[in-house]
């Protein structure tokens, strides 16, 4: 089959132009124009990537354009080229879909802010570097797209930059990926002293010649890395507190597009991984781990972007677990139907931020499913998606999950059950607490101890705009209103992908044909026995029906149980939770407070560290001796100059008297050598 010319580099570059153009000239345009050039080229670069998909979409082998050689030494080359295959395709169209449309939703979110041009342009920056990080045909270009998407990251995470928590939270995200860049770095120099090549294809068709040891130490490698982009255990504490950039920010970044960039990673390197069974047993049991702890402090926060923080810390532990059972495709399918419904859940709190007036603390809400139905119901579609309701998407990403989890680890399984059922619980109690009862706004008094642990309740997008305001109006509703339709229009399409995005993976024991799965199949390896243990499960009934379909009937089982517990307690007998609570006062607290984690970090890390810097490397040694040893040169010639200065007194007495000196010094120096003699 003859091969198209695609030209790749086309799709991250409009974003660039667009993140140039307002960058450099946006102070000087009105915000219509910022926008205009913002969408312009965010929907381009989507438009072309849909082009070149359709232009690709009947081969089986990757495209790979090189432009040229990047780096050239010896006979290690990195040329600087895109790949296209499957598992890139899936990856693009999500990265510019959903990015387009939260682009869309900024508009109206953003409307009122400063530095306006200032974040669509970090926006489109991060475009650029995502792309460039999915399409990169190597492991170095994949790095600079790594890296790249961590600085838009800690530039968006921080825009309100005046703010402290902001600016710390910008901080902390960027030093703690750094420490998982580390790892991958040390994985790629493995890969080049093993492979002399950081291209997919070489190392691909090279792996089966590298001894299994060596293969384990490259995968454990990189999976630092990915533990870090991906909010894994023990490198999670960032996602949570990158809450503090604006809520496009949360809904792009860090629940459908970088954070995601570990998975990718993993499953693009999936014939190393593959080759290392002792790395996967470690990454599945880091998803494990991660899925089940970071839904347990789910459970227990008020904050609305705070629980969907959590929320996305494990779903992605969810991923991670999926490829630490080599059920890849089944990763990369949660991913995909994670986008759709994470950032519709993000920009929907986002769209019921707007509408209290910047309040985020779900005890102060209630009651609105019927001030802002729309937002209502598209929200409703994410929570049921996201409990693995049938037949909405998350149900079937999910359960395959879960499914192939099960051949692998019973164990394992059960971990993950659990997980389920902890998430349709807290996010039902999300649901019940925001949009049933009564308006609580401005009615609940948050205790000084639990304020403490509670996330700032106001917008962090300015809530004291005149957009966001909510006095009182002619409906008497304190000002609640619905969000334009610039932000609901995204909602919707967002609201039918989360509904129908998980219909391309039923599985065939479900009467579908898991088009998914077979899709990405020519872009993944998965070991030999994996995929035969799977056909071999497909025949195995269980009470008279397929396995697979008794199991997905025990998940959703787990999640209609979350559904009854969320609404026995914050819809039928809402008075129970703070009798629960006062029984079980300090592990209540205990989950409330995360654990303690950060403050144990800060304990063994950040204060050492700190205390280091300050005792050690700048005042021992930067004051003491650096600085010391300049200064006391410094002071030494001054006190050399302040004595010869007194030979130059312009005293004729003085001179006579040093020349007096001089002479006698002469003549008892001779009288000396006389004597000597």
């Amino acid at each position: 089959m003859n091969q198209p010319v695609l030209n790749l580099w086309i799709i991250p570059l409009l974003p660039l132009v667009g993140a140039a153009i307002n960058g450099l000239f946006g102070r000087r345009f009105k915000n219509s124009l910022v926008s205009a050039v913002a969408l312009l080229f965010t929907f381009a670069s989507f438009a072309y990537a849909a082009w070149a998909a359709m232009q690709w979409w009947g081969h089986t082998d990757a495209y790979i354009q090189d432009l040229g050689d990047w780096i050239s030494a010896g006979g290690f080359h990195a040329p600087f080229g895109f790949y296209l295959d499957r598992l890139s395709t899936v990856m693009m169209l999500v990265v510019t879909g959903v990015g387009f449309l939260i682009h869309v939703y900024s508009v109206g979110y953003m409307a009122h802010e400063g530095g306006y041009y200032r974040f669509f342009s970090y926006l489109n920056l991060f475009m650029f570097f995502m792309l460039t990080l999915v399409l990169a045909n190597n492991y170095l270009l994949m790095f600079v797209g790594w890296e790249g998407v961590g600085l838009a990251s800690y530039l968006l995470i921080g825009f309100f930059f005046h703010k402290d928590s902001a600016a710390d939270a910008g901080k902390k995200a960027f030093i703690v990926n750094r420490i998982g860049d580390f790892g991958f770095l040390l994985g790629m120099f493995l890969l080049i002293g093993h492979f002399n090549s950081l291209n997919f294809d070489v190392i691909k068709s090279g792996v089966s010649t590298v001894p299994t040891g060596t293969l384990t130490a490259i995968a454990l490698l990189l999976m630092v890395g990915a533990t870090g982009k991906s909010a894994q255990v023990p490198l999670y504490v960032w996602l949570p507190d990158a809450m503090e950039g604006p809520t496009p920010v949360s809904a792009l970044i860090h629940a459908a597009t970088m954070v995601t960039a570990g998975i990718y990673m993993m499953a693009r390197s999936s014939p190393i991984f593959s080759g290392a069974p002792h790395a996967l047993e470690v990454v599945a049991l880091i998803g494990a781990i991660t899925a089940i702890f970071a839904a347990t402090m789910g459970m227990a926060q008020t904050d609305i972007k705070r629980v969907l923080a959590y929320s996305t810390v494990s779903q992605l532990g969810y991923m991670f677990l999926a490829c630490g059972v080599a059920a890849y495709s089944a990763g990369i399918f949660h991913l995909m139907t994670h986008a759709f419904f994470k950032a519709l859940l993000f920009l929907g709190a986002g769209s019921v931020i707007h509408a209290l007036g910047g309040e985020q603390d779900m005890r102060r809400m209630g009651g609105l499913r019927k001030l802002i139905p729309v937002t209502y119901w598209v929200m409703t579609v994410a929570t049921f998606a996201i409990a693995g309701i049938p037949p909405l998407s998350g149900f079937f990403s999910k359960d395959e999950i879960l499914w192939r989890t099960y051949l692998h680890s019973p164990v394992l399984w059960l971990i993950g059950l659990i997980t389920a059922l902890l998430t349709s619980f807290y996010m039902f109690r999300l649901w019940f607490m925001t949009f049933f009862g009564d308006l609580r706004l401005g009615e609940v008094d948050i205790g000084e101890e639990a304020h403490a642990a509670h996330a700032p309740a106001q917008a962090q997008h300015g809530a004291a705009s005149d957009s966001h305001g909510h006095g009182e109006d002619e409906h008497g509703h304190g000002g609640v209103h619905e969000a334009p339709w610039i932000m609901l229009a995204p909602l919707v399409i967002l609201a039918v992908l989360a509904i129908v995005g998980g219909w391309v993976g039923i599985p065939e024991v479900m009467h579908g044909s898991n088009h998914f799965e077979y899709f990405l199949a020519p872009a993944i390896q998965v070991p030999e026995a994996v995929e035969a243990l799977g056909e071999t499960a497909k025949t195995q009934l269980l009470f008279g029906f397929p396995k697979e379909v008794a199991f997905a009937v025990i998940s959703v089982i787990a999640a209609v149980i979350g559904f009854f517990f969320a609404w026995l307690l914050y819809y039928k007998r809402p008075e129970l939770p703070d009798r629960i609570t006062a029984r079980i006062h300090g592990i209540y607290l205990l989950v409330l407070h995360k654990y303690h984690i950060d403050e144990g970090y800060s304990l063994l890390f950040v204060k050492p560290l700190l205390a280091l810097s300050t005792y050690v490397f700048w005042r021992g040694m930067d004051q003491e001796i650096i600085d010391g040893t300049v200064n006391g040169a410094a002071a030494a010639s001054q006190r050399i100059g302040r004595g010869l200065r007194q030979m130059q007194s312009g005293n004729i007495r003085s001179y006579a008297a040093w020349i007096a000196a001089g002479g006698a010094a002469v003549v008892a120096y001779m009288i000396w050598l006389g004597v000597a003699k």
